[in-house]
This record gives C-alpha cells, structure tokens and sequence, in this order.
C-alpha cells in the first residue's frame, strides 16, 4: 500500500514523519516549503507498507520540461523526475521486514505518473543507504562530520588542539555568540551570507530569496535557530542557521564577514551553538562535509571539531523509465559521461 501527501497536507504529513523513531528534520513539511519556494519542484512524502516494515520517502518532483535544456522541446506537465530535498533524505524504513513491495509499489506509481528518473543524497547520520541496494544504484562518496554531543566535556575533548586555541583567541578578543529567529535576525544572516556567497564565486542556485527565509522563520518554528558573532560594538561578524529535530542538530547555512576572519568567530559559534545543542537535549551536530564530497579546506575546518571516524555520504540513482531516459540524454546531443545524474539535465 502507498500513499502520498502534498505539501497542502502540512499536518498530516508531519504527524506521520514524527510516528518515526529516527527521523530528521528533512522530513518535515516546512523544510521542504523554504525549498518550493526556491523553484526546486513540488515536494511529496511517499509512505509504504509492507509485512513488518514502513517507510517513508521526501522528494522534489521536477517539471524536465522546465529545465532550460529543454525548453520549447517538451510539453509541460509531461515527464518528471525527483530528487532528494537540498541537504539529505531518502527512504526512511522501520522494521525488518522485506521492503521490496514498497519499492514495488514505489516504482508502479512513478511509472504512471511519468517519472523518469531518482537522485537521492542519503543521510550519512542515520544511514539509511544500508537497505537501498536492491532498489537504487548506491554509491559511496566523502565524509561527513557529526559531532558528538553527549556532554560538554565530550565535546571539548573532541576538538583539535589548535581549534581549541583559536576558540580561545575568540572568546579573548571580545566575540560573543547569541542566538534568536526573529526576521529581523534571519535578514541579517541574508546579507552576510550573500556577500560570503559572493566572495567565494557561488552560483545563482545559493542566492536565496527574502521568501526563503521567511518560510525558515515561520513553517520551521520550533526546528530552526540563528546563532551569530558579535562584537562589543554590536557589529554581527558571523551567522548561521541551524535546523533540529528529534534530538538531531543539523550546520544548515552560514557566512561571516571576511574582514574579521581573523577574529576566528565561526570557531566560537560552532562550539557554542554545540553546547547549545546538548543543552536542548540533542545527541549530534551533523557539519556536512568539504565542497563536491571533497576532503578541502572546508571539510578540514569541520573536521577539527570532531576527532571520530567521519561519517559516510552515498548518493542514489534510479532510473524508471529507460527508454524516456535515453531519449532525452539524445535530445541533449553528444553529453560526455560525466557521471552526473540524472544525464539529461549535466
């Protein structure tokens, strides 16, 4: 049996992701809302059952038509494709039982509905690649930091040497972190990190728009926080947004001044923003990894505030109509094989 809830089915769909031990926040409705409004497709959770299991899917149905690839090529509202929500997601199962009838039912129902093809970027925390092999082409990429937020002592204990003493440098050179979700705050964090966005060269996809953050502030209310860098003088110096749920803490997006790098205020946020976690009764900060699934700077960086065995990402692919599939890699002309994926829109 499958089911299959829209975005305007807020209530009901959030009562059913929360029925499950071990979900996260990238299964709630107003995640997914912030990304609608992005031009990212229609989100949809999908809900199986089978003998002693269930599971539940979160997706972003695409319009190919839409791509500009394709346009003026494809009638509209034609063939589709999904793919995993910005951040992780991916079949959710509970239960030992066989799930192969929900994929089953899973893969008739897209069949019907047009979908072509699958991308899912599995949550490398709760490691639900592992039962995904029979249905989805599973690839393990780099790694992911968690850290572990049993105790503030664990978490001291984990940091690096030298993180530890630039948090200190932090802390002497006057930068104090706060937290809040007022708009007035999540206006701030727009600007700084659309200037750290437009310091590092990102593409227009990473520029959100002023309706993203609202949908943040108000369909993710008791899920999401601002935790910025002051200084004595009231100048905000650094900001992230943080998303929790189910005593899981989640490293969602963030900037800094470049001009007060030196200061090392990201250092000091992550740290406090951890203990906060483990004040408010989560078990992990999951940090993501480098750029690309890269071990770069950036996967360094969050690196040095855990000591453990990274965590391992996967991806998913999945192609259920191979024939439409290759029809439109045609349409595309001769693409190399650059192993991205779906092919139709590299």
């Amino acid at each position: 049996m499958l089911t299959v809830y829209t975005i305007e089915q807020a209530e009901a769909w959030d009562d059913l992701v929360r029925t499950f031990s071990n979900y996260d926040v990238y299964y709630l409705s107003g995640y997914v809302k912030a990304f609608q409004l992005h031009g990212d497709g229609e989100p949809l959770l999908f809900y199986g059952e089978a003998d002693g299991v269930r599971g539940i899917n979160v997706v972003m149905k695409r319009d190919i038509a839409a791509d500009p690839h394709f346009a003026g090529s494809l009638p509209a509202d034609t063939y589709f494709d999904f793919a995993t929500p910005y951040g992780y997601g991916g079949w959710l199962l509970e239960g030992t039982g066989d799930p192969a009838p929900i994929f089953a039912d899973y893969e008739c129902w897209c069949g019907k509905h047009g979908i072509v093809s699958e991308f899912v970027r599995y949550h490398p925390v709760l490691k639900n690649h592992a039962r995904m092999e029979t249905a989805y082409e599973v690839t393990a990429l780099g790694g992911t930091i968690a850290m572990d937020l049993t105790s503030p002592e664990t978490i001291w204990a984990n940091l690096s040497s030298k993180n530890r003493n630039v948090i200190r440098k932090a802390q002497k050179n006057n930068v104090r972190i706060y937290s809040g979700r007022s708009p007035e705050l999540f206006e701030i964090f727009r600007e700084i990190y659309n200037a750290t966005m437009d310091k590092d060269n990102a593409s227009d996809y990473y520029y959100f728009a002023p309706s993203f953050y609202e949908s943040v502030c108000k369909d993710l209310p008791h899920n999401s926080q601002i935790f910025y860098a002051q200084l004595p003088d009231g100048t905000i110096i650094a900001s992230s947004i943080m998303l929790w749920a189910n005593r899981r803490m989640n490293y969602h997006l963030s900037g800094s001044r470049r001009e007060y790098q030196s200061l090392a205020p990201s250092n000091l946020l992550l740290h406090e923003a951890s203990l906060w976690g483990y004040e408010t009764g989560c078990k992990t900060l999951h940090l993501g990894g480098g750029v690309g699934s890269g071990e770069d700077s950036l996967f360094a960086f969050k690196k040095s505030f855990f000591r453990g065995e990274p965590c391992r990402y996967h991806i998913g692919r999945k192609i259920f109509d191979a024939e439409k599939y290759s029809v439109l890699c045609a349409m595309r002309g001769g693409l190399p094989d650059s192993g991205f994926f779906p092919r139709y829109r590299a």
